[in-house]
């Protein structure tokens, strides 16, 4: 067994460098998940408004929403591609100013986009055009954010320097949910169908230029700086030359890739089922109001982030391994009673808030040790590419469906129970995956 040995630059990383990648590296993230949520709390709107042509169902037009949805998410792999291919060449910190530029845009186009009323046949695929736009950069954003957080992270603290990534996404989702909370009490529901629901795409673009601003300030990784200074080539004025070191090999990476997407498998399913789907779903099958599906999405995603940053702390003093595979134990056992709780039109208002915000709270144990998971699994030649397509495959297709699978099998069967069948599924293979993980992963430094 290959003893632990300390990494002399995670040891030198001085503390206000560390967190100025942490602030740095995670608004994007915030912004992603922000953007992300704010379309899944939307979904009906934005299904009348783009995805209704003359004569169509409201359930057929939210099922192409939640396409356009997925189709979002199957364009992350090829982002992470891209994107993790300059970062580990070029930098991380080139790239993640580019994937912000791009995902600002993008975002701010959606809420400037005219509808199917005005523009006919077009506006759909115009959407669908800016949703692959926001899924490219998205693809991007995680591999190298966590990347840029984990390499910054002093010795003993990397679990809680990657929770934070984990941990925006709960804000991002929270700060969506706020948002359409806020304009469904404020505006009528014409003017939220008709102009109100652009607004929060429009706040993207502040949002964007403040994440800009902060990258444009954000030093390169020590970990690629070490990178490029041991291939010993340099330039004219005898700087390293941004050439890291042979990749590991193609086979290896790709074997990393797959386990790493299935041991967050369970996260990714269990994360959209409960924090972004829940909202359709209880409108659409439990006849929810609006305003009560938010509510209900809110508790949950106080849950979620309630639990990721001690999870991740604590997975820094018991290891990944442990903390990961109880959070998807604890959600395969929990899925249906939860479920079967927010059916129960007999339990009381306090029960099914609790459920909402422990369902939220479960899910955050996979989340918060899971950056730090994925970063320990490959070296620094290759970690963007391969943090960022790990994770981005987990969630094309464990995330990025999960409302189009459970709104068409709920349609197809008449079966409710749907979403509990998916989430224990996926987390029951995903126990398999994390079972695998070394238990000494923590204390080891990130390869080279």
């Amino acid at each position: 067994m290959t003893t632990p040995v300390p990494n002399p630059v995670e040891g030198t990383v001085k503390p206000p460098r560390s967190r100025r990648a942490l602030v740095a590296g995670s608004v994007g993230n915030f912004i992603e998940w922000y953007e992300f949520g704010v379309y899944g709390y939307f979904a009906t709107i934005i299904a009348a408004n783009f995805f209704t042509p003359d004569g169509g169902s409201d359930a057929e037009a939210l099922v192409k929403t939640y396409a356009s949805f997925a189709l979002a998410f199957f364009f992350r792999p090829v982002g992470a591609a891209v994107f993790g291919r300059v970062g580990d060449r070029m930098g991380r910190r080139p790239t993640l100013i580019l994937v912000i530029l791009l995902m600002t845009g993008a975002t701010t186009l959606i809420g400037l986009l005219p509808t199917y009323a005005t523009l006919g046949a077009a506006a759909p695929w115009l959407l669908t055009l800016l949703r692959i736009l926001q899924g490219l950069s998205a693809g991007g954003e995680f591999g190298g954010a966590a990347s840029i957080m984990t390499e910054f992270a002093p010795p003993g603290r990397r679990g809680l320097y990657g929770a934070w990534q984990s941990f925006t996404v709960a804000l991002g989702l929270l700060a969506g949910a706020g948002m359409a909370a806020l304009l469904a009490s404020v505006l009528t529901e014409p003017e939220l169908n008709g102009w109100g629901w652009r607004l929060p795409f429009l706040l993207t673009l502040p949002l964007g230029l403040a994440a800009l601003w902060l990258r444009l300030k954000l030093e390169e990784s020590p970990s690629f700086r070490r990178a490029r200074a041991q291939t010993g080539t340099a330039d004219a004025g005898g700087h390293p030359q941004a050439v890291p070191p042979a990749p590991a090999p193609a086979r290896e990476v790709a074997m990393a890739i797959a386990l790493g997407a299935g041991r967050l498998m369970g996260w990714s399913a269990a994360g959209y089922t409960f924090l972004v789907v829940m909202p359709s779903y209880l409108q659409s099958t439990l006849n929810a109001t609006f305003q009560q599906a938010l509510v209900a999405t809110v508790l949950a995603n106080l849950g979620f982030a309630a639990s990721i940053i001690p999870a991740g702390a604590l997975s820094d003093r018991i290891g990944r391994r442990p903390v990961m595979v109880a959070g998807a134990v604890l959600v395969a056992v929990l899925a249906f009673p939860l479920l079967h709780l927010l059916q129960d039109h007999a339990a009381s208002t306090a029960a099914k808030s609790l459920a909402v915000f422990v369902a939220g709270a479960v899910v955050g144990l996979m989340a918060g040790p899971g950056p730090a998971m994925l970063a320990e699994m490959f070296p620094t030649s290759v970690r963007y590419t391969g943090l960022g397509l790990a994770y981005s495959l987990s969630n094309a297709v464990f995330s990025g469906c999960a409302g189009l699978i459970i709104t068409e099998a709920i349609q197809r069967t008449g079966n409710i129970d749907i979403p509990a069948h998916y989430v224990v599924v996926t987390c029951a293979v995903s126990t398999l995956a994390l079972l695998t993980l070394r238990g000494d992963n923590h204390r080891r430094a990130l390869r080279d």
